[in-house]
Parts: structure tokens; C-alpha cells; sequence
């Protein structure tokens, strides 16, 4: 009797272990569903202390969505009463945190606080966070007829006149356009290249990472009939390694601006042979631009 039901525990015992086996290669892997939260969560974060991240969020209302805004502050912000420029940059996920970043960070608070501790330029960043599954429509101007609907001229519109008078009425700003710049990559660089030919009286600097012209032929008539001042500042950036339509490109659009007159000093173009399409690339040139828009005159 004792042996009959031994057995029989056994058998069920065994069956269970079975079933949960079967039922456990039934579930998806931990990384899937969504896998951009599950890479958030599992990366430590490496902002600096003097990045924040603001606790209300950002309508854009023409679009009706809402976005949120992080800010690095120069270091010795709190302990001084100066102004600082500013530097307008999108994709703001992966500006300062390997934990939000979807593919490695930029860096950018790391960077700024080095360049001021070794040669004392102080700037303020405001980055807005990308609209994720809405970032290729939110970031162009124009339509393509592949990704549909462009948005861009609604996000810019909230850029310039939502987050720039909240950050003017809220932090120490130096407010002129000589003092405030915009930057990004990629679809960033092809609306940063957009915001500064479209809001000159806003913008005298861009930095212009990787562009993305290939999405609309449109930039560069826009461009052409859309002169800025000659004090404007744009600095073209772009790797070898990312294609050669991106390479051609980026030189087609810095032979279009010379040919318009605009200043030669104020214009500079850079196609590194090793760079790739990443914040790697990105990150390495960043704080040689910011040098170049900021303080070389």
C-alpha cells in the first residue's frame, strides 16, 4: 500500500515538473514585448547631478501630445548669479543617461562639465525628449510619402514659443540668438538645419549631426530660398562609414550655403572617415563643435 502510493506521488510529481517546464518555453523571452522599458530598467543611470529632469511634462499642442524636457545646468549654477547661453537638443533621451538611451548616450553632461572645469565655457542644454514611434514625423518638415505625415513644423513651433519662454522666465538665460543654439543628429540634424533657417531671429548656431536630407528633397530648395544672417553658425557633421548617399549629401548642402554668399568662417564641415551613424561618433565630436559655435569668432 505504501509503496503503491509512493509510486503514485512519484508519477504526479514528475508530471508537474513536466507541465511547468512546458508551460515556462511557452512564455516569450524577458526581452520581448517592450523591449525599449526592459533596457531602461536593467541600465544603471549615469546622469550627473546637475542634470534635471522637470517633473511636469510639455503639451504640444498642436499636436496634442505631451513631452518631457531634461536640463543640464552648468556646474557652479547655484552658486553664482550669471546668464549662460543655451543649446536647444532633441532626442533628449539619450543626451545625459546610459538608462533612458536606447543605444549609448552622448555624454553631454560629462562633456560640459569637463569643458568647464578646463576652459570655463558655461552653457545651459534643454533636451526634448523624441516623440518614439512619432520621432520620423515629429523631427521633418516634410512629408515622405514612406513615413507619412510631416509634423515638424508643429514641433518647432512648440519649441520656440512653449519651451524657450518657459526656460527664459524660469533659469538665468542669455535670451539673444547669438546666444542660442540648436542641435541633433540624424532626423535632429535635418530639423536643427530646418529650425535655424526658419527661426534666424531665434537661432545664430547649429550643430548638424548626420543629417538626414535624404528624407526630403525639399530641405535643400527651402534652404536656398531661405537665407540667413551672415553672422549664423552652422557646423556639418558626417562619417564616411555611414553611406555614401549621407557623405554626398551633407557636401551637396555646404557647397549650396557657400554658393549663397554666406561667410566661409562661419561654415564648417567635417566628414571623419571612421565615423558611423551613432551617439558614439556623436558624442566624440560634440564638445569640439560646441567649442567651435560658442567660442570661436
Amino acid at each position: 500500500m505504501n509503496r503503491l502510493y509512493l509510486l503514485t506521488a512519484l508519477i504526479v510529481i514528475l508530471f508537474l515538473s513536466c507541465k511547468q517546464k512546458e508551460e515556462k518555453q511557452d512564455l516569450p523571452p524577458k526581452s520581448s514585448g517592450n523591449i525599449e522599458k526592459t533596457k531602461e530598467d536593467s541600465k544603471k543611470s549615469t546622469a550627473q547631478p546637475n542634470v534635471i529632469v522637470l517633473d511636469k511634462q510639455f503639451k504640444i499642442a498642436r499636436l496634442n501630445r505631451n513631452r518631457q524636457i531634461r536640463i543640464y545646468l552648468p556646474p557652479n549654477y547655484k552658486n553664482v548669479d550669471k546668464k549662460y547661453p543655451v543649446l536647444y537638443m532633441h532626442d533628449a533621451q539619450n543626451l545625459f543617461d546610459n538608462a533612458t538611451s536606447y543605444s549609448g548616450e552622448w555624454g553631454v553632461d560629462e562633456s560640459l562639465n569637463e569643458v568647464a572645469k578646463k576652459t570655463g565655457l558655461e552653457l545651459i542644454v534643454v533636451g526634448i525628449d523624441n516623440g518614439q514611434e512619432k520621432r520620423m514625423n515629429e523631427l521633418s518638415p516634410w512629408e515622405n510619402k514612406e513615413f507619412g505625415k510631416a509634423e515638424g513644423e508643429e514641433y518647432m513651433d512648440f519649441i520656440v514659443h512653449r519651451i524657450k519662454p518657459y526656460i527664459d522666465n524660469n533659469y538665468r538665460t542669455l535670451t539673444d540668438r547669438e546666444n542660442t543654439a540648436i542641435m541633433g543628429s540624424s532626423m535632429g540634424g535635418l530639423i536643427s538645419h530646418y529650425a535655424i533657417y526658419k527661426y534666424p531671429n531665434i537661432f545664430g548656431k547649429a550643430g548638424i549631426f548626420s543629417p538626414s536630407y535624404w528624407f526630403s528633397d525639399e530641405v535643400f530648395s527651402y534652404i536656398k530660398n531661405n537665407p540667413v544672417p551672415n553672422d549664423t553658425r552652422l557646423f556639418l557633421l558626417v562619417g564616411q562609414k555611414e553611406g555614401d548617399g549621407m557623405t554626398v549629401n551633407t557636401q551637396k548642402m555646404y557647397d549650396q550655403i557657400l554658393s549663397s554668399k554666406h561667410p566661409k568662417e562661419n561654415i564648417k564641415i567635417i566628414i571623419d572617415p571612421k565615423g558611423n551613424h551613432n551617439e558614439a561618433f556623436w558624442r566624440e565630436q560634440f564638445t569640439y563643435t560646441v567649442h567651435w559655435l560658442f567660442r570661436n569668432k
